[in-house]
């Protein structure tokens, strides 16, 4: 009860935080960046939703955040639809072609799974890249919507943006901590630590396994529309391998399988990597070393070390108060056996 009490502080806390940050550094940069950091964060939690909790490692995720981004583009630049329409649609969109992705790729295992999954993400990669008519090809697409007012609410500003983004942000961590903490989560778990055992107990591993892939996908779409609608100009290079291996590095030195876990790796790695702008082409030689030592050493990320660090900590408090009770039996003892 006590530690739970003590995680919904933090949580409370790091939202007051996030609602306060616009206001104590009144920093358009810094705004800026934060709001990428916070779409980043929803586009992590669908890939932990299915590589942490289900044991699905997908490297197509970035190229389900491109369709979402150029979902709400060609809707609202070709189309001229208006954004709120287009916004809904857009992550509709990509778990619909999330759902024929996962109906073909589920039926792999392991790394099969994960390179095929890397082949649908080349493939979307591609044909965003090559199809010219639709998508602008290199050129990509200019002049996307921002935006539209709600009533008198106005999302013109960057601070009005930083808040829409942080809205989205706090609805998908809900939305993931009561899928974690309900039978469903438990479900996803078994399937991660042993398939076989999960059939045996009656769960249709398949029916799950596609589920919580097409809510992967949702989660990716949403991000895309939200990165489309604050950039408001993309290109095909959104889908481009290195962003599937950024969105797994920002999982894996947060903690992969932890609901905190996407939130520090990607504000952490996100905002070191601006400070190191001038290090930008050597930064997969800076990064790669220090991610290879983090997964040997702590293969859970940062939330998983300092998970481990308090149960050890733990641990030694128990032995030491044992030690110190059988100390004092032993003391006690032996001056009834003087006594006597």
């Amino acid at each position: 009860m006590i530690s739970l009490l003590k995680r919904r502080n933090v949580i409370i806390g790091l939202i007051i935080i996030a609602v306060l940050f616009p206001l104590v550094t009144q920093n358009d940069y810094y705004i800026h960046i934060m709001t990428l950091s916070f779409i980043w964060i929803i586009a992590v939690y669908g890939l932990n939703l299915l590589a942490g909790y289900t044991g699905y490692l997908s490297l197509a995720h970035a190229g389900f955040f491109t369709i979402g981004a150029y979902a709400l583009g060609l809707l609202t630049v070709k189309t001229e639809l208006s954004f709120w329409p287009a916004f809904m649609l857009a992550p509709i969109i990509t778990a619909v072609i999330g759902l024929v992705a996962g109906l073909i790729s589920l039926r792999t295992k392991e790394h099969y799974f994960a390179i095929y999954t890397l082949c649908v993400g080349y493939v979307i990669y591609l044909i965003i890249d090559k199809w010219d008519g639709l998508t602008g090809g290199v050129r990509g697409l200019i002049g996307i919507s921002a935006p539209a007012d709600i009533g008198p609410i106005s999302f013109a500003s960057p601070l009005s943006q930083y808040y829409l983004v942080l809205f989205f942000l706090l609805l998908v961590i809900l939305i993931v901590y009561r899928i974690v903490h309900s039978i469903i989560g438990k479900t996803y778990i078994a399937i991660r630590n042993s398939e076989e055992l999960a059939q045996t107990l009656g769960i249709s591993t398949m029916k799950n396994k596609l589920i919580v892939f097409v809510l992967s996908t949702f989660f990716a779409g949403l991000a895309g529309a939200l990165y489309a609608s604050f950039i408001r100009f993309i290109g095909p290079e959104l889908g481009y391998i290195t962003v599937n291996f950024d969105l797994l590095m920002y999982l894996l030195v947060g903690g992969i399988g932890t609901l905190s876990g996407p939130i520090i790796g990607t504000i952490l790695v996100v905002w070191v990597t601006q400070q190191l702008q001038f290090f930008q082409d050597y930064r997969m030689i800076i990064f790669g070393p220090l991610l290879t030592l983090l997964i040997i050493f702590s293969p859970r990320g940062i939330i998983g070390f300092i998970g481990d660090w308090k149960i050890k900590r733990i641990g030694r408090k128990k032995r030491k108060l044992n030690e110190k009770q059988i100390d004092s039996d032993i003391i006690s003892e032996s001056e009834t056996k003087k006594q006597a």
